[in-house]
Protein backbone atom coordinates (compact mmCIF):
# COMPACT_ATOMS: atom_id res chain seq x y z
CA UNK A 1 0.00 0.00 0.00
CA UNK A 2 3.08 2.70 1.16
CA UNK A 3 4.25 1.58 -2.55
CA UNK A 4 0.97 1.99 -4.41
CA UNK A 5 0.23 5.99 -2.74
CA UNK A 6 3.65 6.81 -3.22
CA UNK A 7 3.82 5.99 -7.35
CA UNK A 8 0.60 7.63 -7.45
CA UNK A 9 1.38 10.78 -5.92
CA UNK A 10 4.80 11.07 -6.73
CA UNK A 11 3.58 12.55 -10.65
CA UNK A 12 1.27 15.08 -9.14
CA UNK A 13 4.16 15.64 -5.99
CA UNK A 14 7.02 16.82 -9.56
CA UNK A 15 4.33 18.32 -11.39
CA UNK A 16 3.96 21.09 -8.51
CA UNK A 17 7.43 21.26 -8.12
CA UNK A 18 7.98 22.98 -11.37
CA UNK A 19 5.19 25.34 -10.78
CA UNK A 20 6.31 29.08 -10.64
CA UNK A 21 5.95 30.63 -7.70
CA UNK A 22 3.08 32.95 -8.78
CA UNK A 23 0.97 29.77 -9.12
CA UNK A 24 2.25 28.07 -6.40
CA UNK A 25 0.86 30.85 -4.24
CA UNK A 26 -2.31 30.39 -6.27
CA UNK A 27 -2.85 26.73 -5.12
CA UNK A 28 -1.26 27.88 -1.35
CA UNK A 29 -4.66 30.12 -0.90
CA UNK A 30 -7.02 27.39 -1.60
CA UNK A 31 -5.26 25.26 0.82
CA UNK A 32 -5.57 27.87 3.08
CA UNK A 33 -9.29 27.49 2.76
CA UNK A 34 -9.70 24.17 3.02
CA UNK A 35 -7.28 23.64 5.84
CA UNK A 36 -8.46 26.82 8.07
CA UNK A 37 -12.01 27.13 7.06
CA UNK A 38 -13.16 23.67 6.31
CA UNK A 39 -11.21 21.07 7.46
CA UNK A 40 -9.85 22.41 10.56
CA UNK A 41 -6.22 21.14 10.48
CA UNK A 42 -5.12 20.70 14.26
CA UNK A 43 -6.76 24.87 14.96
CA UNK A 44 -7.41 23.17 18.36
CA UNK A 45 -3.83 22.22 18.66
CA UNK A 46 -2.86 25.69 17.34
CA UNK A 47 -5.19 28.25 19.66
CA UNK A 48 -4.23 26.24 23.08
CA UNK A 49 -0.40 26.85 22.09
CA UNK A 50 -1.08 30.18 21.30
CA UNK A 51 -3.04 31.51 24.23
CA UNK A 52 -0.47 29.93 26.64
CA UNK A 53 2.93 31.28 25.12
CA UNK A 54 0.82 34.94 24.65
CA UNK A 55 -1.76 35.06 27.31
CA UNK A 56 -0.64 38.44 27.30
CA UNK A 57 -2.68 39.02 24.11
CA UNK A 58 -6.06 39.71 23.53
CA UNK A 59 -8.13 36.88 21.84
CA UNK A 60 -8.35 38.67 18.54
CA UNK A 61 -4.66 39.18 18.91
CA UNK A 62 -4.05 35.77 18.96
CA UNK A 63 -6.91 35.06 16.18
CA UNK A 64 -4.88 37.17 13.86
CA UNK A 65 -1.77 35.10 14.09
CA UNK A 66 -3.44 32.19 13.43
CA UNK A 67 -4.96 33.11 10.52
CA UNK A 68 -1.89 34.26 9.37
CA UNK A 69 0.09 31.46 10.52
CA UNK A 70 -2.04 28.76 8.52
CA UNK A 71 -1.48 31.08 5.77
CA UNK A 72 1.80 30.70 5.82
CA UNK A 73 1.46 26.91 6.56
CA UNK A 74 0.22 26.98 3.45
CA UNK A 75 2.88 28.94 1.73
CA UNK A 76 5.21 26.24 3.50
CA UNK A 77 4.17 23.20 2.34
CA UNK A 78 4.10 24.18 -1.79
CA UNK A 79 7.30 25.96 -1.11
CA UNK A 80 8.83 22.59 0.33
CA UNK A 81 7.60 20.75 -2.35
CA UNK A 82 9.49 22.95 -4.61
CA UNK A 83 12.73 22.42 -3.54
CA UNK A 84 12.29 19.46 -5.55
CA UNK A 85 13.69 20.40 -8.30
CA UNK A 86 14.21 24.31 -7.87
CA UNK A 87 17.70 25.97 -9.34
CA UNK A 88 20.51 27.65 -7.78
CA UNK A 89 19.56 30.69 -9.38
CA UNK A 90 16.09 30.74 -8.42
CA UNK A 91 16.95 29.72 -4.99
CA UNK A 92 19.32 32.86 -4.96
CA UNK A 93 16.63 35.25 -5.81
CA UNK A 94 14.35 34.46 -2.91
CA UNK A 95 16.76 33.59 -0.29
CA UNK A 96 19.82 35.96 0.68
CA UNK A 97 22.17 36.01 3.73
CA UNK A 98 22.73 39.68 5.59
CA UNK A 99 26.37 38.58 6.26
CA UNK A 100 27.96 35.43 5.43
CA UNK A 101 31.37 36.65 7.70
CA UNK A 102 30.62 34.03 10.17
CA UNK A 103 30.24 30.90 8.35
CA UNK A 104 33.45 32.30 6.32
CA UNK A 105 35.69 32.69 8.99
CA UNK A 106 35.29 29.60 10.65
CA UNK A 107 35.99 27.97 6.81
CA UNK A 108 38.80 29.81 6.28
CA UNK A 109 39.96 28.67 9.55
CA UNK A 110 39.17 24.97 8.30
CA UNK A 111 37.16 24.43 11.33
CA UNK A 112 33.76 22.72 11.48
CA UNK A 113 30.52 24.14 13.28
CA UNK A 114 27.24 23.56 14.61
CA UNK A 115 24.12 25.36 12.98
CA UNK A 116 21.40 25.64 15.76
CA UNK A 117 17.74 26.45 14.54
CA UNK A 118 14.22 25.91 14.88
CA UNK A 119 11.16 25.72 12.83
CA UNK A 120 11.35 29.15 12.21
CA UNK A 121 10.91 30.24 8.50
CA UNK A 122 11.45 27.96 6.15
CA UNK A 123 14.48 25.54 6.55
CA UNK A 124 13.94 23.62 3.61
CA UNK A 125 14.68 26.81 1.35
CA UNK A 126 17.41 27.51 3.98
CA UNK A 127 19.19 24.38 3.50
CA UNK A 128 19.04 24.47 -0.17
CA UNK A 129 20.48 27.96 -0.54
CA UNK A 130 23.66 26.73 1.86
CA UNK A 131 24.10 24.21 -0.41
CA UNK A 132 25.44 27.10 -3.29
CA UNK A 133 27.50 28.33 -1.04
CA UNK A 134 31.38 27.07 -1.64
CA UNK A 135 31.74 27.12 2.29
CA UNK A 136 31.06 24.29 5.04
CA UNK A 137 29.26 20.94 3.89
CA UNK A 138 25.74 21.34 5.20
CA UNK A 139 24.97 18.10 7.38
CA UNK A 140 21.28 18.30 8.74
CA UNK A 141 19.52 15.78 11.24
CA UNK A 142 16.54 14.40 10.73
CA UNK A 143 13.93 11.45 11.43
CA UNK A 144 13.68 8.91 9.08
CA UNK A 145 10.28 8.79 7.54
CA UNK A 146 8.44 5.13 8.62
CA UNK A 147 7.21 4.92 4.52
CA UNK A 148 10.41 4.32 3.04
CA UNK A 149 9.29 5.38 -0.34
CA UNK A 150 8.34 9.13 0.65
CA UNK A 151 11.47 8.82 2.94
CA UNK A 152 13.69 8.41 -0.19
CA UNK A 153 12.08 10.92 -1.81
CA UNK A 154 12.67 13.72 1.26
CA UNK A 155 16.55 12.53 1.43
CA UNK A 156 16.99 12.79 -2.38
CA UNK A 157 15.21 16.33 -1.88
CA UNK A 158 17.44 17.37 0.51
CA UNK A 159 20.65 16.49 -0.46
CA UNK A 160 20.33 16.90 -4.27
CA UNK A 161 22.29 20.19 -4.26
CA UNK A 162 24.87 18.63 -1.69
CA UNK A 163 23.82 18.84 1.63
CA UNK A 164 24.14 15.49 3.56
CA UNK A 165 21.86 14.02 6.24
CA UNK A 166 22.33 12.38 9.35
CA UNK A 167 19.53 10.13 11.22
CA UNK A 168 19.15 11.23 14.85
CA UNK A 169 20.46 8.05 16.03
CA UNK A 170 23.75 8.11 13.63
CA UNK A 171 24.44 11.73 14.17
CA UNK A 172 27.43 11.66 17.00
CA UNK A 173 28.90 8.64 15.02
CA UNK A 174 28.48 10.32 11.52
CA UNK A 175 29.64 13.78 12.94
CA UNK A 176 33.12 11.44 14.42
CA UNK A 177 33.28 10.00 11.36
CA UNK A 178 33.27 13.10 9.17
CA UNK A 179 36.24 14.87 11.11
CA UNK A 180 38.21 15.48 8.76
CA UNK A 181 35.52 17.42 6.39
CA UNK A 182 34.59 20.76 6.84
CA UNK A 183 31.22 20.35 7.77
CA UNK A 184 28.02 22.61 8.97
CA UNK A 185 26.15 19.84 11.22
CA UNK A 186 22.60 21.33 11.22
CA UNK A 187 20.05 20.71 14.18
CA UNK A 188 16.78 21.82 14.44
CA UNK A 189 15.92 21.63 17.89
CA UNK A 190 12.87 22.41 18.76
CA UNK A 191 10.66 19.71 18.60
CA UNK A 192 9.03 17.83 21.48
CA UNK A 193 11.92 15.18 23.05
CA UNK A 194 11.29 12.43 25.36
CA UNK A 195 10.73 14.26 28.42
CA UNK A 196 12.99 12.13 30.85
CA UNK A 197 16.65 12.74 30.18
CA UNK A 198 15.41 15.97 28.76
CA UNK A 199 16.64 19.26 29.58
CA UNK A 200 13.92 21.54 31.39
CA UNK A 201 13.54 25.22 31.04
CA UNK A 202 10.89 28.24 30.34
CA UNK A 203 9.92 28.47 26.42
CA UNK A 204 7.23 30.74 25.45
CA UNK A 205 6.17 31.07 28.82
CA UNK A 206 5.63 27.12 29.28
CA UNK A 207 8.00 24.75 31.25
CA UNK A 208 9.40 22.99 28.07
CA UNK A 209 11.73 19.86 27.47
CA UNK A 210 14.74 20.52 25.07
CA UNK A 211 16.84 18.12 23.29
CA UNK A 212 20.11 18.09 25.65
CA UNK A 213 21.79 16.73 22.95
CA UNK A 214 23.15 19.59 21.24
CA UNK A 215 25.35 21.05 23.79
CA UNK A 216 26.90 17.87 24.52
CA UNK A 217 27.90 17.16 21.48
CA UNK A 218 28.97 20.64 20.61
CA UNK A 219 31.24 20.25 23.60
CA UNK A 220 32.58 16.75 22.82
CA UNK A 221 33.67 17.65 19.35
CA UNK A 222 34.76 21.47 20.52
CA UNK A 223 32.84 22.86 17.89
CA UNK A 224 31.54 26.22 17.64
CA UNK A 225 27.69 26.84 18.01
CA UNK A 226 26.00 29.24 15.27
CA UNK A 227 22.69 30.10 15.61
CA UNK A 228 20.39 30.66 12.21
CA UNK A 229 17.71 32.50 11.75
CA UNK A 230 15.71 32.47 8.21
CA UNK A 231 13.19 35.53 8.28
CA UNK A 232 10.45 35.65 5.74
CA UNK A 233 10.49 39.55 4.13
CA UNK A 234 8.39 38.94 1.92
CA UNK A 235 6.16 35.77 0.38
CA UNK A 236 8.47 33.88 -1.04
CA UNK A 237 11.33 35.79 -0.29
CA UNK A 238 13.59 35.27 2.97
CA UNK A 239 16.72 36.96 4.96
CA UNK A 240 19.04 34.45 6.61
CA UNK A 241 20.93 36.23 9.74
CA UNK A 242 23.55 34.39 11.50
CA UNK A 243 24.83 34.85 15.18
CA UNK A 244 27.55 33.26 17.42
CA UNK A 245 26.11 31.63 20.17
CA UNK A 246 29.24 29.57 21.28
CA UNK A 247 32.71 30.73 19.97
CA UNK A 248 34.20 28.14 22.23
CA UNK A 249 31.97 25.58 23.60
CA UNK A 250 34.61 24.35 26.47
CA UNK A 251 34.06 27.50 28.02
CA UNK A 252 30.10 26.30 28.88
CA UNK A 253 28.16 23.76 30.07
CA UNK A 254 25.57 21.65 27.47
CA UNK A 255 22.52 23.42 29.18
CA UNK A 256 24.38 27.06 28.77
CA UNK A 257 24.49 26.59 25.31
CA UNK A 258 21.12 25.17 25.29
CA UNK A 259 19.51 28.16 27.40
CA UNK A 260 21.22 30.78 24.77
CA UNK A 261 19.48 28.55 21.64
CA UNK A 262 16.03 28.50 23.30
CA UNK A 263 15.80 32.18 24.16
CA UNK A 264 17.46 33.52 20.82
CA UNK A 265 14.73 31.40 19.23
CA UNK A 266 12.09 32.84 21.23
CA UNK A 267 12.98 36.06 20.36
CA UNK A 268 12.81 35.26 16.87
CA UNK A 269 9.11 33.71 17.16
CA UNK A 270 7.86 37.28 19.21
CA UNK A 271 9.33 39.21 16.36
CA UNK A 272 7.25 37.20 13.91
CA UNK A 273 4.86 34.50 15.48
CA UNK A 274 3.38 33.55 12.56
CA UNK A 275 6.02 31.72 10.84
CA UNK A 276 6.86 29.25 13.96
CA UNK A 277 5.14 25.83 13.32
CA UNK A 278 2.38 26.09 15.83
CA UNK A 279 0.31 22.96 14.90
CA UNK A 280 3.50 20.98 16.42
CA UNK A 281 2.49 19.43 20.21
CA UNK A 282 5.47 21.14 22.09
CA UNK A 283 3.88 20.33 25.16
CA UNK A 284 2.37 17.26 25.51
CA UNK A 285 4.50 16.52 27.80
CA UNK A 286 4.86 17.88 31.74
CA UNK A 287 7.90 17.98 34.31
CA UNK A 288 7.68 15.37 36.89
CA UNK A 289 9.71 14.24 39.97
CA UNK A 290 11.93 11.92 37.60
CA UNK A 291 12.07 14.24 35.00
CA UNK A 292 13.46 17.45 36.74
CA UNK A 293 16.65 18.85 35.88
CA UNK A 294 19.37 17.27 37.72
Amino acid sequence: MNALVYYLTLPLIYLVSLLPFWCLYGISNGLFFLLYHVFGYRRKVVMMNLKNAFPEKSDAERNEIEQKFYRYFCDLVLESIKSLTITPSTIRKHLSFEDLGVFQKYYDQKQSIIIVMGHWGNWELGGARFAIEPLHQLIVIYHPLKNKYFDGLIYHMRTRLGNGLYAMKDTLRGMIGDKNKITATAFIADQTPSPKGAFWMQFLNQDTPIFNGTGKIAIKMNYPVVYVGIKRTNRGHYSISLEELAPDPSTLTADEILIRFTQRLEKDIRMMPETWLWTHKRWKHKRTTETNNA
